[in-house]
């Protein structure tokens, strides 16, 4: 149990005791004290006030007197503030707090429940490689799966594949028109990119014929239709819908190259999938759900034999569900997917990472799923977030202005080599070790700037910005990391904690001076990361871990600064401050593995 909930479950007693009112140790409010007062926690009165009919510095008074007499393992004193109950938690509490969980390489970590989650990320098209956009989609969905974990959740990634559709049909039409044969092995380029490259191809030629067309007095709209890449595009789509083998030849060979691209990417990032479903295997899924809604009366026929659903009544519109001519749409193979995913592995939430453009589209399938009463219907959870634009503004694909996912990576590597090597401090690494440490520096830095913004907002990403050693950065927090591993080494303390000289002492058997107030500060943050964890679960968002381990460096950066530790004033304060410093690294450690990133022993 966190400080915060001991002392709201405390004030609770002590309103029961005091004033024989019952307020449930939820309802009480507790705040951290504010840097300019004495104390660690404060208990807001001003709920209570009316209702006692007391003034808020005689309750503040006697709650405080009531709650450091019941409690003097916990609370050492108190003081009142217009209303505010401050309280400071006793030392004897940190120690034991720190004692007990400085030795603990999960520190934070929750003990698995039977909940079991399912967190959908990434859907790639498989017309073009992964872009900056898909790596806030891997990067939060990768991120919220192992933070789910960490709280005690059974994950399961999933990954759909949009593997079919006119899309892929206009990067085979022009690999037909223009290839002359070629290869991602004869060209020596990546699958994913070549297949890529094609698109843009396409667009370019589709581009032009409408030009011609409307140069020859045909109009735009018209011209449109009547493109004949377009028309052979539209041919294909309707050949592979028959089966037509030479184009499902051609189909599997094209998604077989952008497969081998993809999955290079996925590890380069760190990506990785429990199940990945394919589009061309889930698209006719849903169908028999829309008889039995029809059925139900949940959906409804036109004259014309489309099927809907009215959901005005619910704040929306009318939705198709079913086409005149019998095929469906995508929400048709939402709701099947939706269905077939719950059957397979029985998840009681299932989270969906995509962009904030879908919100609409995941209203109606978690209603319309809903209405159909499907299992999975309450646990669907759209985790939406705003794009990503860089300096120069938004990216097309079509137009092949997107910035490719691996260009990024190495670019941002490269940064990391740059501005390494302008600190010069790693002349005793090996070419090797150098390799993989600008690997983590670059990919860390990428990672966390794209983490640290709240998913639901858009955001500016700015390489050049995320790599800075001193900044709300990656690089800076991987810095602190590593420089607490090397006071650790020096002082003769490994990993699995042993100490050169007195490894008994602790600050469960020892009697330490009184905490200094950055030694507090430390303590008090650290406390807070179970409960942080907890949060970003809750509320799917990976920028509470990002801003708390950037607050953890900053505050041990502070008590670095003011404190020695190898010659702290005395063994007592030597100990107690190599273990605080123990139990940052291992913060800082278990905080960035959830995001994904990295922490160097040195750099």
């Amino acid at each position: 149990m966190s400080v915060v909930d001991q002392i709201k479950l405390a004030a609770s007693a002590a309103i029961k005791a005091l004033y024989q009112v019952d307020m449930q140790p939820g309802e009480v409010l507790v705040n951290a004290t504010k840097p300019e007062f004495e104390g660690d926690y404060t208990v807001v009165l001003f709920a209570l006030v009316k209702q006692l009919k007391k003034s808020p510095d005689a309750l503040g008074e006697e709650m405080g007197k009531a709650l450091v007499e019941a409690n003097p393992a916990l609370f050492s004193g108190y003081n009142i503030i217009k209303g505010f109950l401050n309280l400071s938690v006793a030392d004897s509490y940190w120690l034991q707090f720190l004692g007990h969980s400085f030795p603990d390489s999960r520190f934070g970590f929750s003990k698995p429940t039977a909940e079991k989650v399912m967190v959908e990320y990434s859907s790639p098209n498989t017309n073009k490689p992964l872009h900056l956009g898909h790596l806030r989609n891997n990067f939060l969905g990768w991120s919220i799966a192992e933070i789910l974990k960490a709280t005690g959740n059974e994950v399961v990634k999933t990954c759909i594949v949009n593997d079919r559709g006119v899309h892929i049909c206009k990067s085979m039409i022009a690999w037909q028109r223009f290839s002359n044969g070629e290869t991602p092995a004869s060209t020596g380029t990546k699958g994913d990119h070549f297949v890529g490259d094609y698109y843009v191809k396409f667009n370019d030629a589709y581009k032009a014929e409408i030009a011609e067309l409307v140069a020859g007095g045909m109009g735009t709209e018209q011209a449109e239709k009547e493109a004949p890449i377009m028309k052979a595009t539209q041919q294909m789509l309707i050949d592979w819908e028959a089966g037509k083998p030479e184009v499902m030849e051609l189909w599997r060979t094209m998604n077989g190259w952008v497969y081998e691209g993809f999955n290079a990417t996925y590890q380069r990032i760190g990506s990785d999938f429990d199940k990945t479903y394919y589009e061309s295997n889930t698209y006719l899924l849903g169908k028999d759900l829309v008889e039995t809604g029809l059925q139900k009366g949940v959906f409804y026929q036109k004259e014309d034999g489309s099927v809907w659903i009215d959901l005005t009544a619910d704040g929306l519109d009318e939705k198709l569900v079913r086409r005149k001519d019998g095929t469906s749409v995508y929400i048709t193979q939402d709701i099947g997917l939706a269905e077939q995913k719950q059957k397979e592995f029985n998840a009681s939430q299932s989270i969906y990472v995509v962009g904030d453009e879908q919100n609409y589209h995941f209203k109606v399938l978690k209603l319309i799923c809903q209405k159909l009463q499907l299992p999975s219907a309450d646990g669907i959870y759209h985790l939406s977030y705003g794009m990503v634009e860089l300096p120069s503004g938004k990216m097309k694909s079509r137009e092949g202005t997107v910035v490719d996912a691996d260009d990024l990576v190495e670019e941002m590597v490269n940064i990391a080599r740059q501005k390494t090597e302008e600190l010069g401090k790693v002349k005793d690494f090996t070419a090797e070790e150098l390799t993989d440490l600008y690997d983590t520096i670059g990919l860390g830095a990428l990672k966390f700037f794209l983490l640290r913004v709240d998913p639901k907002k858009k955001m500016i990403f700015n390489p050049e910005e995320s790599i800075d050693f001193h900044g709300f950065t990656g690089p800076f927090i991987q810095y602190t990391h590593a420089r607490i591993k090397s006071i650790l080494r020096k002082a003769g303390v490994n990993g699995e904690w042993s100490m050169v000289n007195n490894k008994e002492n602790s600050p469960l058997t020892i009697h330490h001076s009184p905490l200094l107030p950055l030694e507090k500060a430390l303590l008090l943050t650290l406390e807070q990361f179970p409960a942080v964890l907890r949060e970003a679960a809750a509320e799917h968002d990976p920028s509470k871990v990002a801003i708390f381990v950037f607050n953890l460096a900053k505050t041990f950066n502070s008590f670095y600064t003011e404190h020695s530790i190898a010659n702290a004033e005395t063994e007592e304060k030597k100990q107690l401050r190599l273990q605080l410093s123990q139990l940052t690294a291992q913060s800082l450690h278990n905080g960035m593995s959830v995001l994904g990133i990295r922490v160097p022993e040195r750099m």
